[in-house]
């Protein structure tokens, strides 16, 4: 059933024109999740309808969100599908904080 579901977010994404939509794995890297999701809005109403689409896929699929933050501003959102978060992002933000280089650091384990 995750895997479903990280396929309908991420195709739901890019039917709404999300840009730049990468699947981090990190089942082996923390305890909250086994994926993140991460893609650029081009505007706080695109990151808004983005966030909005896969809050509405995961409903569609059986799953609510456990949490959605940063409606309010739209720079920002970030959805909770329990193993998957997502992150929709406008693309000052997203180079900001470079999530991708965070998670997808080698460690020496």
């Amino acid at each position: 059933m995750a895997q479903q579901l990280l396929t309908k977010v991420t195709e739901a994404l890019d039917d709404k024109k999300g840009q730049h939509i990468e699947v981090i794995d990190v089942s082996g890297k923390c305890s909250f999740a086994d994926h993140i999701v991460i893609v650029t809005g081009s505007s706080n109403r695109h990151v808004k309808s983005l966030a909005m689409e896969v809050s509405m896929v995961s409903k569609k699929h059986g799953l609510i969100p456990l949490g959605i933050e940063g409606m309010d501003a739209g720079e920002w959102v970030l959805i909770d599908l329990g193993d998957t978060i997502v992150h929709v992002m406008q693309p000052n933000i997203r180079e900001f904080y470079q999530l991708e280089k965070l998670w997808t650091v080698e460690t020496d384990t």
